[in-house]
């Protein structure tokens, strides 16, 4: 471990900056290997700093510093200080000046891809969260917001696109083969939204009309030859810009609007104003390459990316602590425009399965923190699914708890009073005070405490009065460095359905109806009193998932069958059923652990879903969600002491099999009713049909027999969309025996040359179960076609096999955790953001069993041991070894 142990940031040690930059002129020489930058910076004291500092410090890395002027004065090696981090001016006018300077990078040797770099030989930045250090020197934070020129040039064969952020102002050639593009961004923003491409693309263009009737022209640039790919992300980003100008009265700002599909990417995207920079894995796609899930995360992405033109862009962050300002707010509007495209309650279901898969496993380890975390070392470290996920669901239940009109008023007065600020939570959480009269101090507690809470409820009922009785108390369960919490201001949606399957009315004692169903849960513990209730009822309570927190209530079996066969809140009859098939998970894996035989309450579960799947009002994508079990991370997260994945593992394959047993007959119908119609498209609702397929076909295989391999081959083999032929893939990748060696053979033939596709036969082969899977990805790891220095590649194999294979990357032997301990290491040595990422695949260790936890602590104490490890795996090894 390194001996200058790296200091923490902290939010209370928040200054403002000591200068300001008011604009900024950008000149570019692209080059691969030595790319000269010329920066001319309009510098000024700022008056709100107090009494600032004399001496200037800018932040730089990795810079080769050619020249340094005032006023166009060329300083002297005695005027100025570098090191490894800034340049330091000593004494600077206390009035306005132009600093510039003149920098010499190499784009083709950044394979950390922070900054400037080349991809597939293209040239592209990535400047969040702090990679301008990397193009020049600069006070390199998100409250020092500019406006920015900028001109590039290149030789014409190298990068005939030229393209950087705001509005085109001209271009031309230069003789000798090169030439110029010129850019100007009027909007202030902060340097981590700067954004340049050069390169050799194709492009596909459209244009659309603005609610005020402007003209904006779109482009999306991709590699050559993949143009007919981008059509749907071209549709997905005409719908977003509709939606967001009738949803939230934002209209875009700019002439143009360009995205940029790259290969090594980070990130997902990134939304640089008016140049979105994109991996290409979310922008291309068609029936032949890309699954449903593909086409819906782009169009998800794509609306993400844009929406942050105003939540992020014209609206930014004051600082990195109030990250979730920008993140979980276009997080919840991505979501919001997801659940209008397509189905409200299969989108929140989605939701609130990603969230409790990371979000909760991660409150409930060693890397918890709160949604405003009070200091970090690496910031890279925070974009975590507590910031974006939990996010979007504490400014989902703002919504909630002031109504959508309210709500709606304060994010226009949000957007009226903060345009072109770098904001705070306590400006955000004011314009709500101020537009709806309500007071949001004891709700803002949800962002600086970490953890995910537990509701525990208890329904009693009075027969003589006809009265119910509701029961809640909060329970805190401490976090790292938060012994003490306190309680928390949580909206519960609330239901009570009585004998007859109807909705009962709610009337509290205090005389009020209770028209949207909401209960405000503030104190430790409350008692809500239901009067005019005629019979006992079943309650269904946290509608809609109204807060993120778990929720402990006395329902027997016989409540959840009743509960998933009339709960007129479908989120919640889904809920049901997902809580009824971990309760027998949970049992199972109890029993295996005694050597029993599993309980005889895995027949009632199936039998209720037998009934429910049955119902073909519901939708097809709706009836697919009913039909997937809890993931074995969810079940590992339910015990959450002593887990034993490989417990887990039997129990999760014997209740599909049993399943699959038992509903064959009505599997298999599904199999039959829901085959393709017509010509594939990626609506909504030709994605469920293939949805409830798809999890059918799942059920049925894991039976095992003849003519299920067959049915599944056939599958495969015949499938004439990726969605079909990727699901197939993965079940057979599952199994072992020639038909495994022969779909993976002709998968791996058809696809070598897309290496979007390529990725789908690598993370089938992680997700393998067999005891022979860690030897095969060590192979694949020498593969021509893998590569380290590739995030994609590194996603599909390394993440696949730490996320999504929990009965091998646990392995009583440890030898899963060293594999991907080693992998971590190599990966740090140049890209420590995707390497930190990757170590996160041990967040569970200290749940685990005895020997699994032993053997994980010792892997993780290896690493931290590790001589040089960058910051970013230097923070999260030191956190999961401090619990």
């Amino acid at each position: 471990m390194k001996t200058d142990t790296p200091r923490p940031r902290r939010l209370k040690d928040y200054r403002p900056p000591d200068y300001l930059v008011d604009h900024v002129d950008l000149d570019f020489a692209l080059d691969p290997e030595r790319t000269i930058v010329e920066a001319k910076l309009k510098v000024r004291r700022n008056p709100a700093a107090g009494k600032a500092r004399q001496a200037l410090v800018l932040d730089g890395e990795q810079l080769e510093l050619q020249r340094i002027a005032i006023d166009g004065k060329p300083l002297t090696a005695n005027d100025y200080t570098v090191d490894a981090t800034s340049l330091s001016i000593a004494k600077v006018s206390a009035r306005a000046f132009t600093l510039e300077l003149t920098t010499v990078i190499n784009p083709e040797a950044n394979k950390a891809l922070q900054g400037l770099y080349r991809s597939r030989g293209v040239f592209c930045t990535q400047c969040e969260a702090e990679g301008f250090r990397r193009i020049t020197f600069f006070p390199d934070r998100p409250d020092v917001l500019a406006t920015y020129t900028c001109r590039l040039e290149a030789d014409v064969a190298l990068a005939p696109v030229l393209l950087a952020n705001g509005n085109p102002v001209s271009r031309g050639k230069l003789g000798k083969g090169r030439h110029f593009a010129v850019w100007h961004d009027p909007h202030p923003k902060p340097s981590y939204l700067f954004a340049l491409v050069g390169g050799d693309l194709g492009h596909i263009a459209s244009t659309f009309k603005t609610a005020s009737g402007r003209k904006v022209d779109l482009k999306i640039y991709v590699e050559h030859g993949k143009e007919a790919r981008a059509a749907w992300a071209m549709d997905a980003l005409k719908r977003s810009m509709r939606w967001d100008e009738k949803r939230f009265g934002r209209e875009y700002d700019l002439d143009v609007f360009n995205i940029v599909a790259v290969s090594d990417f980070n990130m997902g995207a990134m939304e640089n104003k008016g140049l979105n920079i994109f991996n290409d894995r979310l922008i291309l796609a068609s029936a032949e390459t890309a699954t449903d899930a593909n086409f819906e995360s782009i169009e998800s992405v794509v609306a993400h990316e844009y929406f942050h033109n105003w939540t992020g862009n014209r609206i930014t962050c004051r600082d990195w602590f109030q990250l979730c300002l920008k993140e979980g707010l276009t997080v919840y509007r991505d979501q919001e425009f997801s659940a209008d495209e397509r189905s409200a309650t299969v989108q929140r279901i989605i939701d609130v399965r990603q969230l409790r898969a990371m979000q909760f496993t991660e409150d409930a380890g060693p890397l918890a923190h709160p949604v405003r975390p009070e200091s970090y070392i690496e910031i890279n470290n925070f974009y975590t699914a507590t910031v974006y996920e939990k996010g979007a669901e504490l400014v989902r239940m703002i919504e909630t708890i002031l109504g959508r009109e309210d709500f709606r008023r304060g994010m226009d007065l949000y957007f009226e009073r903060h345009d072109g600020q770098a904001a705070t939570i306590e400006d955000f959480l004011t314009c709500f005070e101020d537009a709806s009269k309500q007071d949001l101090s004891h709700f803002k507690l949800w962002y600086s405490q970490a953890g995910t809470p537990e509701l525990v409820c208890a329904l009693r009922y009075d027969r003589a009065k006809k009265q119910a009785e509701l029961k809640i108390e909060q329970v805190l369960p401490p976090t790292p460095g938060e012994t003490r919490k306190k309680p928390l201001h949580i909206p519960v949606r609330l239901g009570l359905i009585g004998g007859n399957g109807q909705e009962i009315m709610l009337k509290r004692d205090t005389g009020e109806s209770i028209d949207d169903g909401v209960l405000h849960v503030t104190k430790r513990t409350q008692t809500f009193r239901f009067l005019d209730v005629p019979s006992p009822p079943v309650p269904s309570i946290l509608r809609g998932f109204s807060a993120p927190v778990n929720l402990t209530l006395n329902l027997s079996d016989r409540d959840l069958e009743f509960l998933m066969a009339h709960d007129q809140d479908l989120f919640n009859r889904w809920q049901a059923a997902n809580t009824y098939a971990t309760r027998v998970l949970v049992d199972m894996v109890k029993s295996l652990r005694k050597g029993e035989r599993a309980t005889a309450r895995a027949a009632g579960f199936v039998k209720a879903l037998g009934a429910s799947i049955a119902d073909e009002a519901l939708e097809p994508a709706y009836r697919a969600e009913l039909l997937k079990l809890p993931s074995q991370s969810d079940i590992a997260r339910t015990i959450g002491r002593n887990v034993d994945p490989g417990l887990i593992f039997r129990a999760h394959r014997q209740l599909l099999k049993l399943t699959g047993t038992a509903l064959g007959a009505a599997l298999e119908n599904i199999c039959g009713e829901m085959r393709a119609q017509g010509a594939f498209s990626p609506d909504a609702q030709s994605a469920g049909r293939r949805a409830l397929r798809n999890a059918a076909l799942t059920l049925l295989t894991a039976r095992g027999t003849a003519l299920d391999d067959t049915r599944l081959a056939d599958h495969f083999f015949k499938a004439d969309n990726m969605t079909d032929e990727a699901h197939g893939l993965v079940l057979i990748a599952a199994g072992s025996g020639d038909v495994r060696e022969k779909a993976l053979a002709h998968f791996f033939d058809r696809w070598q040359g897309d290496h979007l596709v390529i990725d789908k036969w690598f993370a089938a082969q992680a997700q393998s179960p067999q005891r022979s899977a860690l030897g095969q990805i060590k192979a694949l790891t020498r593969h021509p076609l893998f590569s380290l220095e590739a995030p994609n590649k590194v996603r599909a194999l390394i993440g696949v096999f730490a996320l999504q294979n929990p009965v091998q990357f646990h392995r009583p032997d440890g030898a899963g955790y060293e594999f991907v301990a080693k992998q971590v290491l190599a990966i740090d040595r140049f890209n420590p953001s995707i390497a930190a990422r990757m170590l996160g695949a041990f967040r569970i260790w200290h749940a685990l069993e005895p020997g699994r936890r032993g053997a994980a602590k010792r892997v993780l104490q290896g690493v931290a041991k590790t001589p040089d490890l960058s910051r970013d795996v230097f923070e999260i090894v030191s956190r999961m070894l401090d619990r």
